[in-house]
């Protein structure tokens, strides 16, 4: 089955929370990534833009399995959750699972406001234009810049030179 992520950062060396959330997250599992794209923050709390992609795994862990993943992935960023919605090292959600829905007090898929999130549309857009249509993204809420691939990004981020994202 494949499942796919969303992944956001917007404290320290954002494409390095990223790089090794992709790998924590995807484990040995087959995987695509999304570029990258810099995003407003969401929740109202006064915060850095956010990177963010969308990582997709074909596996056959279950949905617990893959939670414990984006613990794992989380914890090893050291991510802190002082403030609701507030900044964050790493930010993983489970967006969609081929087949499956889940309706627990810690794990909803899918994810129960990813249509509102242009954020979440504009990369899950580019590795499954079924689950989002053009409409689905113009009716989301938030701007969104595209950045690039995140394998650039680690150089971007290291050497900043005022790069203008391509705006959605």
């Amino acid at each position: 089955m494949r499942a796919y992520f969303s992944l956001g950062s917007n404290q320290g060396d954002r494409a390095q929370y990223l790089t090794l959330g992709v790998h924590r997250v995807r484990g040995d599992d087959v995987h695509r990534v999304s570029r990258v794209y810099q995003t407003d923050p969401v929740g109202g709390v006064a915060q850095d833009d956010f990177w963010n992609l969308v990582l997709e795994v074909a596996t056959p862990a279950t949905p617990r399995d893959l939670l414990a993943r984006i613990h794992d992935a989380e914890a090893a960023a050291r991510r802190t959750r002082e403030v609701r919605w507030g900044p964050r090292t790493l930010d993983v959600d489970i967006l969609w699972i081929d087949g499956v829905t889940c309706d627990e007090t810690d794990l909803t898929v899918p994810h129960p406001r990813m249509y509102q999130r242009r954020f979440v549309l504009a990369p899950l857009r580019e590795l499954r234009p079924d689950l989002v249509s053009a409409q689905d993204l113009r009716r989301a809420d938030g701007r969104v810049h595209l950045l690039g691939t995140l394998e650039t990004l680690h150089y971007t981020e290291r050497h900043p030179r005022g790069w203008n994202g391509e705006p959605l």
